[in-house]
């Protein structure tokens, strides 16, 4: 069964009884991890405990084909349903899967973890046909889930935290969510229990991570400074930004300068295009923002965003060093920013 992306948070906290297995897939390599792991403590509180929880690797499914079969079939040693996790699964799992589907031994759930997929894929239809599995799309945060979900991790610590606060975390979160999550945990150790997060608490607590190492790479490509985005860059590359994260964050800030871009087209002026994007421009970038307005016409950012498509693409379907590949893809994109005089 096909699970709607609202949904799928409910969902893998609580998994319909008739479904033997889970097919998480998407772009956000953080969320799928995290609904993964909610989908074990569903079934198994403990998901470190070594005779409920096994693990299938693709090349193990390769050699044994009913591996999978086997494994749900097994009866754990200290009683209780168990999980049987396939973390990056390829297409061609999706015989083996079938097969089980089919059969379904034992009682254990099947959790299969993978990449974005397209519609057209073996594996997403798979388990979006059949009536005992469930797929659970995982797409990059939005506004209004990411507004959810920094209102209720604080909320869970008791801290309040003001709308300026929610705004910059907002603008500065979103491209994963383990990465969102983390830097919320920190920053409700920042706050401590029953404090409360004001804009300069979230500045100081995220401002130092790799939120503003992104923001820098950002802007000094959409402002036409190749040399500057290359060094940034590479400060991000030394603080774990994996090059995908970037290439999405970069897209989604392409994205707002179009919108904002199409409504200055339509008679707007500047300023209050920026205001009418959600979330709001953080007021320390607005004046960079405004002058990237000026310079980016439509059909610029239409290339652009095409550029930043294709280099994910890559990352994800060539041996090509995905660093390289959004390296070329930031300084194509510098070029396109340049002021031509």
């Amino acid at each position: 069964m096909k699970i709607a992306a609202n949904r799928a948070d409910a969902f893998a906290r609580n998994p319909d009884d008739g479904v033997r297995a889970v097919l998480v897939y998407g772009p956000d390599d953080g969320l799928v991890r995290a609904r993964g792991d909610a989908l074990t403590k569903a079934v198994v509180e403990d998901p470190a405990d070594p005779f409920r929880i096994a693990e299938v690797s693709a090349a193990g499914l390769r050699d044994a084909p009913s591996l999978i079969a086997d494994e749900a079939a097994a009866i754990a040693l200290t009683g209780g349903r168990r999980v049987v996790r396939f973390r990056d699964a390829p297409e061609s799992a999706a015989g083996a899967l079938e097969a089980f589907l089919e059969d379904s031994p034992g009682d254990a759930l099947i959790v299969v973890q993978a990449g974005n997929l397209s519609a057209r894929s073996k594996l997403r239809k798979l388990f979006e046909d059949k009536k005992n599995a469930a797929a659970l799309p995982c797409y990059a945060d939005d506004e209004r889930s990411l507004d959810q979900l920094i209102r209720s991790t604080m909320e869970s610590e008791g801290i309040s935290v003001s709308m300026e606060a929610v705004d910059y975390l907002t603008a500065n979160l979103g491209a994963d969510r383990g990465l969102s999550v983390a830097e919320l945990e920190k920053l409700a150790l920042y706050a401590g229990p029953n404090g409360a997060v004001e804009l300069d608490d979230a500045v100081a607590s995220v401002g130092n991570s790799s939120a503003l190492s992104i923001d820098d790479v950002i802007y000094a490509a959409a402002g036409g400074n190749g040399l500057a985005a290359d060094r940034a860059l590479t400060r991000s590359y030394a603080e774990g930004v994996n090059p995908v994260t970037i290439l999405r964050a970069l897209g989604r800030h392409l994205m707002r300068l179009q919108l904002a871009r199409a409504k200055v087209d339509g008679g707007a002026p500047v300023d209050a295009a920026m205001k009418s994007l959600r979330p709001p421009v953080f007021f320390k970038l607005a004046g960079p923002f405004r002058q990237q307005l000026r310079v980016w016409s439509g059909a610029k950012l239409t290339r652009a965003l095409a550029l930043v498509l294709e280099a994910e693409r890559q990352c994800k379907r060539t041996g090509a060093p995905a660093e390289e590949l959004c390296g070329r893809a930031i300084l194509q994109i510098s070029r396109l920013g340049t002021v031509r005089r």
